[in-house]
């Protein structure tokens, strides 16, 4: 099987004007979410989500640091899961599962470091 990453992406304002009621929900759902990912033949080989972007640190080319994102989107990266699936098609059938109500979410094939996939 292979590795994917399934990035979420979604309007930070979703979950910043969240009741707890609806922060309840979203996790609910992502544990839903991993429960599917195994019904469907997939395996989880990790996930996490991630802080506001407006606690992001950016370091750019010399090294130069500047606090925040490097560019204002209306939608930020927000976690993401990496998941074990057959193909692309499956990985694709499983991203389709994952919460993402205030956006939606990316698959790309991770790397085999071994070869070079470019």
């Amino acid at each position: 099987m292979a590795k994917y990453a399934i990035l979420i992406y979604e309007d930070p304002a979703f979950y910043a004007n969240a009741s707890p009621e609806a922060w309840g929900a979203v996790v609910d759902a992502h544990n839903t979410f991993t429960k599917q990912v195994f019904e469907l033949g997939g395996s989880l080989a990790g996930g996490e989500a991630l802080a506001p972007t407006t606690t992001a640190t950016t370091i750019k080319g010399a090294g130069t640091v500047t606090d925040g994102p490097f560019v204002e989107t209306k939608e930020a990266f927000g976690g993401f899961y990496v998941v074990e699936a057959r193909d692309l098609d499956h990985a694709v059938e499983i991203a389709k599962l994952c919460p993402a109500p205030g956006g939606g979410v990316e698959v790309r094939p991770v790397v085999d470091a071994t070869t070079n996939p470019f």
